[in-house]
């Protein structure tokens, strides 16, 4: 996951609207069923969609009424944390 997309993701949900986002990881993940796609673009496609769902996190953290710094930073922390583990 990279922080800076997930912050500009974080952003892009807070000016639009997330139904974007959740449309967007519908149609990156019926990409993946194409028998013809290469592994490198799966695992490019598979980091969008993490990216896209740690945004999603992030902004509900924020309607939850945590700020938006400290959402990140929370969200970065559970990330972390899982794949020391």
């Amino acid at each position: 996951m990279k922080l800076p997309v997930i912050k500009h993701l974080t952003s892009f949900i807070k000016e639009n609207d997330e139904d974007y986002v959740l449309e967007t990881i519908e149609t990156l993940e019926a990409l993946t069923e194409v028998s013809s796609i290469k592994d490198e673009e799966l695992d490019v496609i598979g980091e969008l969609i993490s990216n896209m769902y740690g945004a999603l996190e992030v902004q509900k953290s924020i309607k939850e009424g945590v700020p938006e710094k400290e959402a990140i930073n929370q969200f970065m922390k559970r990330v972390l944390g899982s794949i020391d583990k």
